[in-house]
């Protein structure tokens, strides 16, 4: 017979205070489970969705957070996505935590665990929670470092801002995307429009005033293929600096290439040979050939075989050859065309070997990739963690390019993976990625939702050696402690 007797309740007749005791050994026990658990990798295909705020281990990965496919216009700050209101920061921090992040902001002030300021606690629900202050960011009462890399792209204009944290992580706390199309009709007249500087200098505007509001550190802030073609990039750039006081530079594409290494390299698996990374942009696509590490150590950068970059892109491959109404022929004729531009990169045979007898497969960071993964997974709201990470099978993305050859523009357009931003590049991007997968046949696509201003950011914090002063205070700390002890 067990030692505990029943009452009439069915309930054990212990005294009160023993069963209050069990309870909390039991969540104790959970509590501890909860910590054994691995946190999430960069090999895992569901990674933790990366909102303004959380904690992303290098190289890092992209702000935009749960907002629908096909949005011109994505911004989000230190809580998540940004009220719509865009003349007022108070409403995104309003909007932005959740019912239980206010219950638990509230319970903190009421036991006096720091008071919430105008910012917002940056992950309030954490153990560490730090303090969010216009313009610092505050954690275990020390100031850490803000870094800010901007990426100025032939579509795109791109903002992300983060603090370092514990060694090879950063925290999101602000980010900014817009689609510009800087690189409309570059193609045709060699020159950036007057519309399309426009656009873009609008666009950066936001980012200035959101540099402005923070004591940035170090930040980079850089623009690529539009800029390098256009005969009057120098002239935008000079105006840019006039009307923002962003001071861009234009980088090479070898230092494109190497920087969207660096962004996703992450993702690499660890068990491949080799892998051939991939950025679709709007007026360009960087390749690059990969080693393997088992190791999964050092730099991505240093285990690259060879690199190159294609001066096609979805905007500019799709202004060759249209990309509202495109029939199989037409998209048969991108592919070739792509292809024909591989052919000429001396070096794409550097890794032929191991894909036809090794374990190797592609990664890739674009639009192009993340739509498709979206399309696959039947997504109605962006979702970050499902798509970042994702393997795709050959024959999946076979049924999401048939799928889509099969749709007219209008279609694509109400599609919502897609959006009517999107909608006259989408196959245009498809083009290009069948012509990748032509030239270096795989079973394996990874997707990556993380680049260029990811691996900014971390050169920016490696190079100022903040990870090693991370680990050092850690150290102090400890000392100090077990001295008081």
């Amino acid at each position: 017979m067990s030692e505990r007797s029943s009452g009439e309740d069915g309930r054990g007749t212990e005294p009160p205070q023993t069963r209050r005791n069990d309870r909390g050994f039991g969540k104790r026990r959970r509590r501890k489970r909860k910590r054994r658990q691995p946190s999430n990798g960069s090999d895992q295909t569901d990674l933790r969705q990366t909102a303004a705020g959380d904690d992303i281990f290098h190289p890092g990965a992209r702000v935009e957070d749960s907002e629908p496919f096909g949005k011109s216009d994505i911004e989000t700050g230190s809580c998540g996505p940004k009220s719509r209101d865009k003349n007022s920061q108070d409403a995104f921090v309003q909007n932005g935590h959740t019912q239980g992040q206010k219950a638990r902001r509230n319970r903190y002030k009421k036991r006096g665990r720091g008071q919430n300021q105008t910012g917002s606690d940056v992950g309030d629900s954490r153990k560490d929670t730090g303090r969010h202050t216009s313009g610092a960011f505050h954690q275990n009462n020390r100031r850490s470092p803000v870094y800010a890399a901007l990426d100025l792209g032939t579509n795109n204009c791109r903002l992300l801002v983060a603090v370092p944290r514990q060694k090879g992580r950063f925290r999101v706390i602000d980010g900014f995307s817009r689609i510009v199309r800087l690189g409309e009709g570059l193609s045709q007249t060699g020159r950036l429009s007057d519309a399309a500087m426009d656009r873009a200098v609008e666009a950066l505007k936001v980012c200035a005033t959101k540099l402005g509001n923070r004591e940035v550190k170090n930040q980079r802030l850089i623009a690529t293929e539009a800029c390098r073609q256009a005969e009057n990039g120098d002239v935008f750039l000079g105006r840019v600096k006039e009307e923002t006081g962003l001071e861009l530079e234009i980088v090479t594409r070898e230092t494109e290439a190497r920087l969207a290494a660096e962004g996703c390299g992450s993702l690499m698996d660890a068990k491949s040979d080799a892998a051939v990374m991939f950025d679709i942009g709007g007026g360009s696509t960087e390749l690059i050939l990969v080693r393997g590490s088992r190791r999964r150590r050092g730099n991505v950068a240093d285990r690259i075989v060879d690199w190159t970059s294609l001066p096609l892109g979805v905007v500019t491959l799709a202004e060759r050859f249209g990309g509202k109404d495109v029939t199989r022929e037409l998209f048969s004729n991108m592919v070739r065309t792509v292809i024909d531009e591989i052919s000429e990169f001396e070096g794409r045979k550097k890794l032929q070997s191991t894909f036809q007898s090794g374990y190797a497969h592609l990664l890739g960071t674009s639009g192009t990739v993340t739509t498709l993964a979206g399309i696959h997974l039947g997504l109605d709201r962006y979702d970050r963690r499902k798509v970042d990470g994702l393997w795709l099978r050959s024959e999946e993305i076979d049924d999401v390019i048939r799928d889509l050859l099969g749709m007219n523009y209008k279609e694509r357009a109400n599609n919502p993976c897609i959006g009517t931003e999107r909608a006259d590049l989408v196959l245009a991007g498809c083009a290009i990625l069948e012509a990748i997968r032509k030239v270096w046949p795989t079973e394996r696509l990874r997707v990556a939702d993380r680049g260029l201003r990811e691996g900014l950011l971390a050169e920016m914090m490696n190079a100022d050696g903040v990870w090693n002063r991370s680990r050092r205070h850690r150290r102090h700390d400890s000392k100090s402690s077990g001295d008081g002890s």
